[in-house]
């Protein structure tokens, strides 16, 4: 039986940064910001009935100019939210044995908080990959070309 399943790997989270975001830079120039946000789940204990807290710590990976903006933006303790996809991938530690690590690879993250009273709009900023943005633009032009629905 030859079984079809779709491929989806989408990712949203919304929790506070642990510590200030690193920044580096590849060989090739390209910005590689890494951070990691701090996911809060309350529960109430079947056994107890107190109100429990379990914590989730998140390794988020953001590239490009979206990754120079979050180093700019962010800081221990700054709320955000993020869309992403996870990834996998594996290395060797100090001692010799093989790691494996999962984190998000952001395609947008967005501001929950303002970063100081300096700033002009209230409202949350968001930052995008490029990829986003083409979707976007896409999407504005056949807005704009009149289309309303697509005939399919």
């Amino acid at each position: 039986m030859n079984i079809r399943i779709p491929e989806q790997n989408y990712v949203l989270i919304t929790g506070r940064l642990t510590h200030d975001p690193d920044l580096r830079f590849t060989q090739k120039g390209q910005g590689v910001c890494s951070f990691d946000v701090a996911v809060n789940r309350r529960y109430k204990d079947q056994t107890t009935g107190e109100w429990k807290d379990d914590t989730t710590y998140v390794p988020i990976t953001v590239w490009g100019p979206m990754g120079e903006r979050c180093k700019e933006r962010a800081k221990k303790g700054s709320p955000v939210h993020i869309e992403g996809r996870l990834s996998s991938s594996e290395y060797v530690d100090k001692t010799g044995q093989k790691r494996k690590v999962m984190r998000i690879v952001a395609r947008r993250v967005q501001f929950l908080a303002v970063a100081s009273a300096a700033e002009t709009d209230a409202a949350p900023e968001t930052v995008e990959t490029a990829e986003a943005a083409e979707s976007e633009t896409a999407d504005k032009a056949a807005n704009a070309a009149g289309i309303d629905e697509v005939p399919f």
